[in-house]
């Protein structure tokens, strides 16, 4: 049987297409044999068609999850019906190279794929064609969106001289722990801690050096607190510590712990090195609290005590 010179033609632009289309087009047998690969596919896997035909996948593409692959494949073979597989998955099936003009973001390219049933002339699936779409651009952009967007929440929620929580969303955070206490009590601690003679500080040495101090108490605190206390800025030089599961004792020793650290540090500033000391309140959470102003109430009462009995200590309020 001939084909004639018009349908010749046809089949011959039809095969161009299939080559230079910016897609990845591989058709599976069964058995997952290659039998058909095209210009894309070959491009970016450096493997030419005559070492790919007639190959296993999983020689050809030794990355390639089998026990991924296979049950992605027979369910199609199965069903009879496309499957898909974006980027968000699966960063790629085929561990291609990114080539294009985008740099810092990604090594190599992010695909979304399609597995279509191939039906023979008899009715019967005897191989899969997979689509190999390079999504790269799509996906970098939305990877630098969200990292960008994180950003923005960490910044709108952070201090920045301090690198703690700011104190709207420290007290955010203090109200959201507040009312879980009232539905499931817990032992949970509040700290008001307060930089004394701050303005002295600043008077004597100038804003700069008080904001060198600042730094310093904070990453104080930031160092000895655990992953799971919620540390604050809550004024110009007070700070404020919720130490879940920490009963009032252990609070306290750990209020003292963090005092000695900062009587301790020696911080460097543009007029010299400079000592500080701190005062702190511990009042621990209490079922008769009417709201979570009463709890932060308590907690600067202690901090007054230490102040009014000469600074540097830790008082523990009651309620």
């Amino acid at each position: 049987m001939t084909q004639s010179p018009q349908g010749l033609t046809e089949f011959h632009w039809l095969i161009e297409v299939l080559q230079t289309v910016d897609v990845g087009i591989l058709v599976l047998d069964l058995e997952y044999r290659i039998t058909a690969w095209n210009g894309f596919m070959e491009n970016n896997s450096g493997i030419n068609s005559t070492q790919a035909l007639d190959q296993s996948l999983f020689t050809v593409f030794p990355e390639v999850s089998q026990e991924w692959f296979k049950h992605k494949a027979d369910t199609v073979v199965q069903l009879r019906n496309r499957a898909f597989t974006t980027w968000e998955q699966r960063p790629f099936v085929f561990k291609f190279r990114h080539n294009r003009p985008i740099t810092g973001v990604t090594e190599f390219m992010y695909q979304n794929c399609t597995f279509i049933p191939v039906i023979s002339t008899s009715g019967e699936v005897e191989n899969l064609a997979v689509i190999v779409y390079d999504v790269t651009d799509i996906a970098t952009g939305k990877i630098e969106l969200n990292l960008v967007n994180q950003r923005l929440a960490q910044l709108s929620r952070t201090d920045g001289l301090t690198q703690l929580y700011n104190r709207a969303y420290w007290e955010t955070l203090f109200s959201s722990e507040y009312m879980r206490l009232q539905r499931q009590e817990a032992e949970v601690c509040l700290i008001m801690l307060d930089i004394d003679h701050f303005k002295r500080v600043n008077d004597t040495y100038g804003h700069q050096a008080g904001d060198d101090v600042i730094r310093a108490v904070s990453k104080a605190i930031r160092d000895n607190s655990r992953t799971t206390d919620i540390a604050g800025r809550y004024g110009g030089e007070e700070f404020a510590l919720l130490l879940l599961d920490s009963d009032a004792q252990n609070s306290y020793q750990f209020a003292e712990r963090l005092r000695k650290k900062i009587a301790a540090l020696q911080v460097a500033t543009e007029a010299g090195i400079l000592q500080v000391t701190v005062s702190l309140g511990v009042a621990r959470w209490l079922p008769q609290f009417q709201h979570h102003g009463q709890w932060i109430e308590a907690a600067d009462r202690g901090l007054y005590r230490s102040k009014d009995q000469g600074r540097n200590q830790t008082s523990i309020e009651a309620g």
